[in-house]
């Protein structure tokens, strides 16, 4: 856990920090210091001494990393959160910016990103830190504020990641490792599954040839159970819509519509939708490899050959029971406005019962990683060093099963009278009323749903040729000057197919469905952490089924994948193909002097970046209109596809200057100023454009990216002071701000895509409306039936009213162009956040304890507003959240030992906009997690170990604007392991 807290930065260039890695793995890997206090001592050192602000940490001994997780290890540092995916961390936010809005690089190249998310491929450049084993990794910087050598793509943050050299540390070293890792949330009974590593650094001819090889392989078991609830808009409490709650007849009361506390005309609600209970299990496999060899002939020049490779498969299955609400006979109970939430939401379903559900889902995915890179270093004279680097790397994402990435089956009881649910306390109570009496599951009526076979793919490539350079004075106040140019193309390319079945009311009789194939299970256990798991009005049965079982069962009998026999289809419906070609070159001078007795270190930079941008996207080929009912014409698609491509460029020129000064001993202030960018999302500067099938007289609707987008572009101030006041004791208060501009909202213009004739405006529509005398669009039709070209029409039949129904078609060279208002992302809003970073490390004398403590308090105007409506659009920043760390350790004598807590407080992680859920906030409550890590050193060559990761169990919960507006409330479990290293 060495360099936890640590602000470390350097007077040479992020190339010679980080790309190479060679001048900053020397200082950390010359002095091998292992253990907790000894790696915290030089973390201390190196913060003291540092110019800039730089967050870092490296492993306290090779191969032997803090954490199991390099996500987990940066959520340490001050002013970094990590999300947790399958109960381990992945992707990391940065002093409020989240994933998204943070650089990733490895050996200072700039590493691809490629993942799939929910059902479709992703479309955020967050890399995900769970493909990477921490074993195989030497150290990570987290660099807070930009300096004009480090590449841009982060605002929040650039992570860089370093792996082994070995010329930096000379001789034979290794180690191997083994671990049982036992996963308590794993819901078919826990196992013991396998985790080894192993490290091989070495030198030979008299240390000017050197040669690293690391390698891990984990296979992890897990689990969660969870709640999840869909909702229906964010209604204001006058409107009636379908949906909201009946309105109370006037002399009428509360009584006479079956609501309780009704949200009044100034309150916001949200009616539930659906709900669910689901199980997963999750079987993960992960393999990383990295060898590097390295040559120095003369002591002036350096070669160095490195290639990464990292493969994780993950197979998850997954089972449900949920219910719908069709917003009938509800009756409903509710908080107090202004925001009202459900405390019990019901229906009764009189007549016509309503299915009970019972799904099953099966994701298969494996995300590989390559990475080569070739550095060469030439020091041709005392002052001047010249490098020259070069890396391809990729990262791919696809199917792991015949079936696809993700597969849904579906299969519903249709014995549901009422349903209610109680969302009073931490798990939302589902309770029902059946037809007949039942009161569990009746598996003799249960018949097949639907299904759905989706194949998502993502893959990006990244090449990059970069050029540093660094001459050094030998007297004046300017030590040194760095300077640089880079190329940098990435290529992402990201496609999607679902072939679908859809049948929910029954693809055919439940006598197909042999009541063998499915088994009742309870529900309450799997939820025996949350109060509300006690309610014995909790439905309480549960339907599984082994799922290659059914596809087999409905392929045979229905043809599962939409009677083809083909459950999975390459033939992709959306591929988005996206380049960017990034220019950049810098200057950076470093500068010590004296100011009367306070020494002063200044480093000031300027960088330039220039992007283009070339993006295409596959989209439905339209031919033409049809007029086809009184205010509705819809687009007829050929039912071929083809690429439209759009382009876009930008320029930026980013200062930074870092100072820092003592004006007492022991005592360092430092003060930053940069400008930094982070780009965006792939899906906002997709070349698609697509348009609706159904337009009006008005013209028609569409979308479409815009990779004419400007970056996010953030000035950033940091101020901070550090007062180091014993052996490895220090405390550190820091303030920053950070001015960001170029956030992402939309805009409308109008285009005509395709050339499209509209029936709407031409010679013969203005004739029939100058024959009957109006713009009565029905009258309007029945003219240019019974009146016009024959050819340019057909007549279906006449509706009860006596009027003719039929198709006009629009004709090309007459009528006029369709008009398409198509919407698209545009540069709007700006914002501003701010925040303060206090650590205190403490040291208790020879005693072998020691403790750390550290507090981000983060503040932004950007946040969701609770009170507006459902249908307005709101812009708010995502991951914002204060954040803690209480980390207590003692080291002496061989043994080791760490508690860590680590806080988040409640933050916005998303914004659902789907059809049944328009702008609901996702709030994502408080939560802490306690982490235990235990080593003692029988010999000098062998360590024993063990950890628990989530030793409590902490559950997670989410919700929406109201807290009883629950989302998402997931139980999993504590992982341990036990294992042992051996150090050659």
């Amino acid at each position: 856990m060495s360099l936890i807290l640590a602000s470390v930065s350097a007077s040479a260039a992020y190339a010679q920090e980080s790309a190479s890695a060679d001048e900053n793995m020397d200082e950390l890997e010359e002095i091998v210091v292992t253990g907790i206090r000894g790696s915290l001592q030089r973390a201390m050192d190196i913060k003291r001494d540092s110019r800039g602000i730089v967050d870092a940490i490296s492993a306290e001994d090779m191969g032997k990393f803090p954490d199991t997780n390099l996500a987990e290890s940066l959520q340490r540092i001050t002013g970094v959160s990590i999300d947790r995916v399958n109960g381990e961390g992945s992707k990391v936010t940065v002093r409020g910016f989240g994933p998204d809005f943070n650089l990733v690089t490895l050996n200072g190249r700039q590493m691809p990103v490629s993942s799939l998310e929910d059902t479709n491929a992703s479309s955020s450049r967050s890399f995900d830190f769970a493909n990477l084993a921490a074993e195989g990794v030497a150290g990570v910087q987290v660099y807070k504020t930009g300096r004009a050598a480090i590449p841009t793509g982060g605002i929040g943050s650039t992570i860089n990641i370093q792996t082994t050299r070995p010329l930096n540390s000379p001789g034979m070293k290794a180690s191997i490792g083994a671990k049982a890792v036992m996963d308590t949330s794993e819901l078919d009974g826990t196992s013991v599954t396998p985790e080894f590593s192993g490290i091989y650094s070495n030198t030979f001819a008299e240390d000017k040839f050197g040669v690293a090889l690391s390698g891990s392989y984990q296979k992890r078991k897990s689990g969660y159970t969870q709640a999840n609830a869909g909702w229906r808009g964010a209604f204001a409490g006058e409107q009636n819509d379908w949906g909201t709650l009946p309105q109370i007849p006037a002399g009428g009361t509360e009584d006479d519509i079956n609501v309780t506390n009704r949200p009044g005309p100034g309150d916001f609600y949200a009616t539930t939708q659906n709900m669910a209970y689901s199980m997963t299990a999750i079987d993960r496999e992960r393999i990383n490899g990295q060898l590097t060899m390295q040559y120095r002939p003369v002591d002036t020049v350096t070669a160095t050959v490195d290639y990464t490779y990292s493969q994780n498969k993950v197979a998850t299955e997954r089972h449900d029971m949920s219910v719908w609400f069709n917003h009938g006979a509800t009756t409903s109970e509710w908080t107090d406005g202004p925001v009202a939430g459900a405390i019990v939401y019901a229906e009764d379903f009189g007549a016509s019962p309503t299915d009970l559900s019972f799904g099953a889902a099966e994701f298969a995915t494996k995300n590989e990683n390559k990475s080569f890179g070739a550095n060469i270093e030439w020091a041709p004279t005392d002052r001047l060093t010249l490098e020259l680097d070069y890396h391809n790397s990729s990262a791919e994402s696809g199917a792991d099963s015949p079936y696809g990435s993700h597969v849904a089956l579906g299969t519903a009881g249709f014995t549901v009278q009422s349903q209610s649910i109680d969302f009073s306390e931490e798990l939302p109570v589902l309770s029902l009323t059946q037809i007949d009496g039942l009161t569990g599951v009746d598996t003799s009526r249960i018949v097949s749903s639907g299904t759905s076979f989706r194949n998502s793919y993502m893959r990006t490539e990244v090449e990059q040729f970069q050029f540093r350079g660094s001459w050094e004075f030998d007297a004046g106040i300017v030590d040194s000057v760095d300077f640089g140019a880079a190329y940098t193309e990435n290529n992402v390319r990201s496609a999607y197919a679902n072939v679908q079945r859809d049948t929910w009311g029954g693809a055919g009789p439940a006598s197909d469905m042999p009541d063998d194939i499915f088994e009742i299970i309870s529900v309450a256990d799997k939820f025996d952490k949350l109060s509300g798991s006690d309610n014995p009005d909790l439905f309480n049965e549960w339907v599984v089924y082994d799922f290659e079982t059914m596809v087999g069962l409905i392929d045979d009998l229905y043809g599962a994948c939409g009677g083809n026999g083909q459950c999975s289809s390459d033939d992709f419906t959306t591929d988005r193909r996206t380049k960017e070609e990034s220019k950049s070159a810098y200057l950076q001078v470093n500068s010590s002097f004296d100011m009367g007795d306070v020494p002063v270190n200044i480093v000031a930079g300027l960088r330039y970046e220039e992007t283009d941008v070339t993006s295409a996207a596959l989209v439905p080929v339209a031919t033409g209109t049809q007029w086809v009912a009184a205010n509705e014409a819809v687009v007829i698609f050929s039912g071929d596809q083809d690429f439209t491509e759009l382009e876009g460029n930008y320029k930026n020129w980013l200062p930074s200057v870092d100072v820092d000064f003592q004006l007492m001993d022991n005592v360092v202030f430092r003060a930053s100023y940069s400008e930094t960018i982070a780009r965006p999302r792939y899906d906002d500067i997709q070349g698609g454009q697509t348009i609706n099938e159904i337009f009006r007289v008005g013209g028609g609707t569409g979308s479409q990216g815009n990779p004419a987008l400007l970056p996010f572009k953030s000035k950033n101030l940091d101020f901070s002071a550090e007062w180091y006041y014993d052996d490895a004791s220090y405390f550190a208060a820091g303030y920053f701000r950070k001015d960001v501009k170029n956030f992402i909202g939309t805009d409308v213009i109008t285009a005509q895509p395709f050339g499209l004739p509209t029936p709407f405006g031409g010679q013969r529509y203005n004739d029939a409306v100058a024959a009957v005398g109006s713009n009565d669009l029905t009258a309007i039709r029945n003219w240019i039936f019974a009146n016009a070209d024959p050819s340019t029409f057909e007549i279906t039949g006449v509706d009860s009213n006596g009027n003719t129904t039929g198709n006009i078609f629009g004709v090309p060279g007459e009528d006029p162009t369709l008009d398409i208002t198509v919407t698209i992302p545009s540069n709007q809003r700006s914002a501003e956040l701010n925040g303060w970073e206090f650590a205190l490390q403490h040291t208790f004398g020879n005693s072998g304890f020691g403790a750390i403590l550290n507090y981000t308090i983060v503040n932004g105007d950007i946040g969701f507003d609770n009170l507006t409506e459902w249908n307005t659009e709101q812009f708010a920043l995502f991951g914002l959240s204060d954040t803690a760390n209480i980390i207590g350790f003692y080291d002496k004598d061989g043994l080791q030992v760490r508690v860590a807590y680590n806080w988040r407080d409640e933050f916005l992680s998303g914004i659902i906009q789907g059809e049944y859920a328009v702008r609901q906030p996702i709030y994502v409550e408080a939560y802490g997690q306690f982490d235990v890590n235990v080593s003692y050193d029988i010999t000098d060559q062998i360590t024993v170990f063990a950890e628990g990761i989530n030793v409590t169990g902490e559950t997670t919960r989410s919700h929406g604007r109201h807290e009883n507006t629950a989302l998402w409330v997931t139980q999993a479990g504590p992982r341990f392991n036990i294992g042992a290293r051996y150090k050659f």
